[in-house]
């Protein structure tokens, strides 16, 4: 297993550090004097005593309220003495009822990590929901964080294909089956605690999650989970069949990455989705076949990045979606197979981008959308082959840019597009006009 982070001091460590008795009291003593002092002058104020009459003698009665005033002064001491040493106490109590909880979850994690790394898929098994309890009870966030580590971890190990069901495999095969129940075990556990809002019992939301490496052949579900802090992370890791779903989660901060992480098949959704803040990077991820789904997504602040992907089969979709602020890159992606679609997407906001990628097959499909607002960019892009839509689209505002793209050969399709034409596209088709793009008749007119 990968390294365990060594939790970090926490507010419950620093508060054995309490000052001195004799400190505390001189301190205590020194604030109680200075805040009586403040109440007596504020009454001598609003009384409006002017000065006090020296000539009166001392009376019997003036005594007695003199005596019992010290008494009160001397009560009032040991009161604040009473106080200081009951709070030390206090804390003090405190503090080991920390250490004996810390002390404990010690003991019950050893015992879980040992039935994690038994070579008994069962009692690996029990081991899981140990370690996921174990979260749940943690004493402070640094402990859940470790639990959530050790289970990660495990999912990290390397991964055993499946031998098949030939009856010379069969105890292998059968071995298979049972450690694959165990590594989907943890990713639904996993799910089950991000989805439960934060700050509640049982919650993750907050944590880091590190998936690097991992093969993902079963179901991950972050439906309706809110990111944001922290960090969760699919690096390098291998869809194989599984799904990851974000679907109706809110990216209000945090980060999650799929950098370099192989797509041939399976799905990650975030349908439904809302993008206000934070960070989702899908940089030079492969898809060769699985799905990226982001359909009625809403993009209004935030950043996803598709930069220097492959796209040589499977779909990335974004029907529906509405961008009114953000930005969502696909800078330096290479287009070779399968398919981005934008279809009845709208934009009146944020910036989407395709900057000197380069399309030579596939499909990218702007069919119904709307751009009324925002910036959609092909700057510097080359068009050798595949097929790009805008079928029926509308411009009314906003800003489509094809400045320095280049086509040669396949497909760049306005036919039956409305609006304004794209900056920069009239002048990159040439004159006459390129056979690798179709534009209206209207626009056609319009270029001298």
């Amino acid at each position: 297993m990968t390294a365990i982070r060594r939790p970090r001091p926490t507010s419950d460590d620093r508060e054995l550090r309490l000052w001195r008795v004799g400190r505390a009291l001189t301190v205590t003593f020194a604030a109680a004097v200075l805040v009586a002092g403040g109440i007596f002058y504020g009454l001598v104020y609003l009384l409006e005593v002017q000065e006090i009459d020296t000539t009166k003698k001392l009376d019997a009665k003036t005594l007695f309220d003199l005596v019992k005033l010290s008494f009160g002064v001397v009560a009032g001491a040991g009161a604040l003495v009473a106080l200081v040493v009951a709070y030390r106490r206090q804390r003090v109590d405190e503090a080991g009822a920390h250490r004996e909880a810390t002390r404990l979850h010690t003991e019950r994690f050893s015992q879980a990590v040992e039935q994690l790394g038994s070579t008994s898929p069962a009692v690996q098994l029990g081991g899981v929901h140990a370690l996921a309890g174990l979260a749940d009870d943690a004493p402070d966030n640094n402990l859940r964080q470790t639990c959530i580590d050790v289970l990660c971890a495990y999912l990290q190990l390397p991964f055993t294909p499946d031998p098949g069901d030939d009856p010379a495999h069969q105890e292998e095969h059968h071995r298979y089956l049972a450690l694959r129940k165990v590594r989907h075990t943890i990713l639904r556990l996993i799910g089950d605690h991000y989805r439960r809002p934060k700050g509640t019992h049982r919650s993750w939301q907050g944590c880091d999650l590190d998936l690097t490496g991992v093969t993902i052949d079963g179901r991950l579900n972050f439906d309706g989970a809110e990111f944001s802090g922290g960090r969760v992370s699919f690096d390098g890791a291998e869809f194989s069949g599984g799904r990851v779903s974000f679907d109706r989660a809110t990216f209000s901060g945090g980060e999650v990455s799929f950098d370099y992480a192989t797509f041939s098949d399976g799905a990650v959704t975030f349908k439904r989705a809302s993008f206000s803040d934070g960070e989702v990077t899908f940089y030079r991820a492969a898809f060769s076949d699985g799905m990226g789904i982001f359909d009625g997504a809403s993009f209004s602040g935030g950043r996803v990045s598709f930069g220097n992907a492959s796209f040589s089969g499977g779909a990335v979709t974004f029907d529906g979606t509405a961008f009114s602020g953000g930005r969502v890159s696909f800078d330096g992606a290479s287009f070779s197979g399968g398919m981005v679609i934008f279809d009845g997407a709208s934009f009146s906001g944020g910036e989407v981008t395709f900057d000197y990628a380069p399309f030579s097959g596939g499909t990218v499909s702007f069919d119904g959308a709307s751009f009324s607002g925002g910036t959609v960019s092909f700057a510097r892009a080359q068009f050798s082959g595949g097929v790009v839509s805008f079928d029926h689209a509308e411009f009314s505002g906003g800003r489509v840019s094809f400045n320095g793209a280049t086509f040669s050969r396949g497909m760049v399709i306005f036919e039956n597009a409305r609006g304004v034409p794209p900056r920069g596209l009239l002048d990159a088709a040439g004159t006459p006009v390129s056979p690798a793009v179709v534009l209206p008749q209207a626009w056609l007119s319009s270029n001298p």
